[in-house]
């Protein structure tokens, strides 16, 4: 395990031996605001790029989860689905998802060429979401399902990595949730889609919609990730399309963000050292096990049409007002994500959000009333701002080395698959129609996630009075890197 101490200390300052006030850093750019004028131009043009990623990430949710809109429109029947065989299917899939995150980030930061890796990964994925359409039994849908998992888990983290190879720490929150945003676009809109092609395309020809809905949105995956490869930037040296001052811009802003670069400058050892970094590192499995507890929290999202059915409206309204808890979702992740930016602060933002959460937990519990319980569903929705915090918190918390952070984000997520196996379970129809039972596994997990963060919390407090102390002792005084709380 590590200390405290040798937490604080793999981040140097660069302010050991340079004194900030006798050399303008930005000559090389034509001075400060010839700077701030590329950096604008750069930003402007790395946001255009990056936003491929939403779409391809809505794309990802929607073929994992139309499984979610086919169940109540022929699945279940068509594929003699008995028991617990459809909540099944559902797990399986994160088996597969968390068998390669690890070493699907490790390959990522060693190649440097996500623009090719993560489009190639998409279109075989895309390809095996259009497979489920042909399956005539629980064996095939199992085996689609779980090789599904196995090729979709490059994107999440990876993705993630690629942010955070670019942006600062005041510009990430903001980023990320217009990334994952992608996941909440994906849940009001793909129940949209289906909505329209479950029901004007049923029995043509011959095939039942809920086969069209694979075919059409494994087809829709495959152009798009055609398209990325075109669009998508690898890393800040590695990316061909930057202009020599971008590219010495790029490596400058993340050198500025922590007081070190984020190429080779704290890489040491072999290519699996990154590795050993973070599977000794305690914080990451606390920080692991905290992401798996809010992930089971969030288990509602795989089930939201059965409970946006308990309404009482016939099966096309019922998937129509899936759609608005999720872009309500969009407009709180968007304010909450800018205003912990702006203010630095992470923790109180992510538990407001998770607060919030549980107590439309607690009004799903008590009430069938159709108003309450769809208002419910708007406040368990919006909890997907607290967990984008949470994942600007990793970058924050485990800046250097990258090949590190790579295996973090991918040792994290898979981890906290774990709560969506068990989430799969969470919901049995015998629960139902109240689901009071599952809505109490959502909220105890919601307020287990709030106190593991604020212990989490109050360590990294300790660890920014530590490298405060360095800096006294050294004679240090500019304030260099410090943890976000």
């Amino acid at each position: 395990m590590s200390t405290g101490r040798s937490d604080a200390a793999s981040l140097p300052s660069s302010k050991d031996h340079v004194d900030c006030e006798e050399l303008d850093l930005d000559v090389e750019f034509g001075g400060l605001e010839e700077r701030k004028k590329l950096e604008r131009r750069f930003l402007r043009k790395l946001d255009l790029r990056m936003s491929i990623l939403v779409v391809i990430y809505i794309l990802n949710y929607i073929d994992r989860n139309n499984l979610s809109a086919a169940r109540s429109r022929g699945l279940t029947t068509d594929l003699h689905l008995e028991g617990q065989q459809y909540a099944t299917l559902l797990s399986i899939f994160y088996v597969g998802y968390i068998i390669m995150q690890i070493p699907s980030n490790m390959f990522l930061n060693h190649i440097g060429k996500p623009s090719l890796y993560l489009p190639a990964c998409m279109v075989v994925w895309g390809v095996i979401s259009a497979l489920t359409g042909i399956t005539k039994n629980f064996t095939g849908a199992l085996l689609t399902r779980f090789f599904l998992g196995f090729m979709e888990t490059a994107f999440y983290p990876g993705a993630i990595f690629l942010i955070s190879k670019w942006y600062k720490r005041t510009e990430i929150g903001l980023r990320l949730a217009i990334f994952y945003c992608g996941i909440l676009i994906g849940n009001a809109f793909g129940a949209l889609i289906a909505s329209g092609i479950l029901g004007d395309m049923n029995n043509d020809l011959g095939q039942a919609g809920w086969r069209w809905l694979f075919y059409i949105e494994g087809a829709l995956t495959v152009f798009v990730a055609l398209c990325a490869v075109f669009i998508l930037p690898d890393f800040p040296t590695t990316t061909k399309w930057l202009s020599d001052d971008e590219r010495r811009l790029a490596l400058r802003r993340m050198e500025e963000d922590t007081g070190i670069g984020d190429q080779t400058e704290t890489e040491q050892g072999g290519r699996t050292h990154g590795l050993y970094l973070a599977v000794t590192d305690w914080k990451v499995w606390w920080f692991a096990f905290v992401a798996a507890t809010q992930v089971a929290a969030l288990s509602f999202n795989a089930y939201f049409p059965t409970l946006s059915a308990t309404l009482g409206y016939n099966p096309t309204v019922t998937l129509l007002l899936v759609a608005p808890p999720f872009v309500f979702a969009v407009i709180v992740a968007f304010w909450l994500t800018r205003h912990s930016d702006g203010a630095q602060e992470r923790f109180c933002h992510m538990s407001a959000s998770y607060i919030v959460g549980i107590i439309g937990f607690i009004i799903a519990m008590c009430t069938m009333n159709t108003a309450a319980r769809y208002v419910s569903l708007f406040l368990m929705a919006q909890s997907y701002g607290g967990i984008i915090l949470q994942l600007a918190w990793i970058s924050n918390s485990f800046p250097r080395p990258p090949s590190k952070r790579a295996v973090c984000f991918s040792l994290i997520n898979a981890f906290s698959q774990l709560g969506n196996i068990g989430g799969s379970y969470v919901w049995p129809l015998n629960w139902g129609p109240t689901y009071r039972y599952s809505f109490g596994i959502c909220l105890a997990a919601s307020s287990t996630t709030i106190i593991m963060n604020w212990i989490f919390r109050q360590h990294l407090k300790t660890l920014n009075k530590e490298l405060e102390r360095e800096e006294r002792e050294k004679g240090i005084k500019e304030k260099g890197f410090r943890y976000l709380l």
